[in-house]
């Protein structure tokens, strides 16, 4: 929750939609979301009293970005982040990703 407010305040014009857990069910947050006319993909808690429905189809994508982080950090490089700058670790982040996303558009 504390992370929230700087980060969405980086990506808030660059994006459509939010899909978060529920952990990120809060009425603060809904409220950020909607002044950025944002939509927000997030399951409520179960003790909210009042349910607010979200789209289950977009909130699917959500998966695959977690199990892509999943097999990134199975490279130690990139989970430990043992670089010293930015770009380099986002410069092995890029080819771990793409030694990861290689068999699926290589023909044999």
């Amino acid at each position: 929750m504390k992370g929230f407010g700087p980060l969405f305040g980086m990506l808030a014009d660059r994006i459509e939609a939010l899909l978060a857990d529920k952990g990120y069910d809060a009425d603060a947050i809904r409220q950020e979301l909607a002044k950025a006319d944002v939509e927000a993909v997030i399951p409520t808690k179960s003790n909210r009293r009042m349910p607010i429905p979200h789209d289950r189809e977009k909130y699917r994508w959500r998966n695959l970005v977690e199990r892509l982080f999943s097999k990134l950090k199975n490279w130690r490089r990139v989970a430990t982040r043992y670089d010293k700058t930015a770009e380099s670790y986002l410069g092995f982040v890029a080819l771990a990703s793409v030694t990861l996303w290689l068999p699926f558009v290589h023909v044999a």
